[in-house]
């Protein structure tokens, strides 16, 4: 992912209140359920920070966020890096009423390019990742919820 890229946007609506996506996408014990299982800690509040480990093949990403601005109930912003890897993203879910419906904008804005040499860095499948916790994950996750 590249600044020159420009950022990446998926948008989805669901059938539920901005409350309960709203605490889908900010309450720890939620995200566990649809993001990632082993957030270790999670606050919706300005300069929080966590930091855990994903494993993808041989590689280790070991994320770094940190919570830039939380307006409840409509948005939330990470700075969201690897402390093993060059780059650097700001991450933020943004709810808006729509009919009777919430649509959920994700959008992430690289603000350091992260290293083209990992697959997992293009832009292709940051745009999976997205739409695969967004539109299969989430999506399922109140389907049984």
């Amino acid at each position: 992912m590249k600044i020159s890229e420009g950022p990446i946007i998926i948008e989805h609506s669901f059938d539920q209140s901005k409350e309960r996506l709203w605490k889908a996408i900010t309450e720890l014990n939620e995200m566990k359920q649809w993001f990632f299982n082993n957030i270790p800690a999670f606050k919706a509040e300005v300069g929080f920070e966590t930091t855990f480990t994903v494993i993808s093949e041989d590689r280790v990403f070991t994320h770094e966020w940190k919570i830039m601005e939380v307006i409840p109930l409509h948005k939330i912003c990470y700075n969201w890096k690897y402390s093993n890897y060059k780059g650097d993203a700001i991450v933020s879910f943004e709810l808006f009423e729509d009919s009777n419906k919430t649509k959920l904008i994700l959008t992430t804005n690289v603000i350091e390019d992260f290293s083209d040499t990992i697959p997992e860095f293009k832009r292709e499948s940051c745009i999976a990742g997205w739409n695969y916790f967004i539109k299969d994950s989430l999506v399922n996750y109140f389907k049984s919820n």
